[in-house]
């Protein structure tokens, strides 16, 4: 089959490798302009911009595929019989979408019709979902709402972060890819019931603020869905600080206000919480500086008990 690969990040890889690997022919890719990045402002590419290039395949990076008549064009002329699309960055408009003879189908990492939307990892453990999974469902002009075509669950381990993860859900969904694709033209189309729909939309930096008002597992939750982007942090005498790794601690509530330090040793830092419940991080990061575990950051900063967070 002739395909035209959408995809920007990391997580599209497994998919375009299993495309190549299981002999489909990937005539274009399409990916993400080239953004700024660092504080340098140094201009970087999408992951599947170098992955195509290494492999002598034709880019595109419109910036706005809607009404963009040149980019329809170099798509038509690269006759897919395909759009495959892999966290691609934009909506496709009907133009693009019922191109191909095969329309196009998407890759998408949730169970729809839950988290709808460009942060399904994200809100599924936020929402201390115990599963989450893939779907591969044939795109329509409404997001992420059309007919299904394959779906496969995965489990979502107790301490495990969006980017772990988003991961393991790229890698299932390439396999799933592959299996769909082999069988397009008798699968039958399954219709969402929209009823049961939930959105995922995507976050934004500021809503990394860590609330110690909460209860500690729900914070535990945000940390995990926060990284490795945008991040959740507080603050510690005016400095940001983020935390990438913890748990609830056990101990029982020390009584302290929420935000406050209950303790600051080698195991971590306990900071109390909202309903008694205290959180302890075991690795944690100035800004501009490397992530530490707990232990060696306080051999340099003194967080003490008492302090506040937040």
């Amino acid at each position: 089959m002739r395909i035209a690969f959408f995809g920007s990040p990391a997580a599209a890889l497994p998919s375009f490798e299993r495309l190549l690997a299981s002999g489909h022919a990937v005539a274009i890719a399409v990916t993400q302009p080239d953004k700024p990045a660092g504080r340098g402002k140094s201009t970087s590419a999408p992951p599947v911009k170098a992955f195509a290039h290494d492999r002598g395949i034709r880019v595109l990076q419109p910036a706005r595929i809607r009404n963009d008549a040149a980019f329809l064009d170099e798509l038509r002329a690269a006759d897919p019989d395909i759009n495959v699309v892999v966290a691609y960055g934009q909506i496709l408009p009907a133009a693009v979408i019922y191109l191909p003879r095969w329309k196009s189908v998407n890759v998408h990492f949730s169970l729809l019709p839950k988290y709808r939307g460009a942060a399904p990892v994200e809100w599924a453990i936020l929402n201390g979902e115990q599963k989450t999974g893939i779907t591969i469902f044939e795109l329509n002009e409404k997001m992420d709402e059309g007919d299904i075509l394959a779906r496969e669950e995965v489990e979502i381990r107790p301490r495990e972060t969006a980017g772990e993860l988003e991961g393991r859900l790229a890698d299932v969904g390439a396999g799933l890819l592959i299996g769909t694709l082999d069988q397009i033209d008798s699968l039958p189309r399954v219709p969402q019931d929209h009823s049961l729909a939930t959105l995922a939309p995507r976050l934004k930096k500021e809503q990394g603020l860590i609330d110690w008002a909460k209860d500690a597992a729900a914070i535990e939750r945000m940390i995990r869905a926060f990284s490795p982007w945008p991040g959740a942090f507080t603050y510690w005498r005016g400095e940001r600080l983020i935390l990438h790794a913890g748990r609830v601690s056990g101990d029982g509530g020390p009584g302290g206000v929420p935000g406050q330090v209950a303790a600051a040793a080698g195991a971590g830092v306990a900071v109390c919480c909202g309903n008694g419940s205290v959180y302890l991080i075991e690795r944690l990061q100035r800004e501009n500086k490397r992530a530490l575990a707990t232990a060696e950051f306080l051999r340099g900063t003194k967080i003490a008990p008492g302090d506040i967070l937040g």
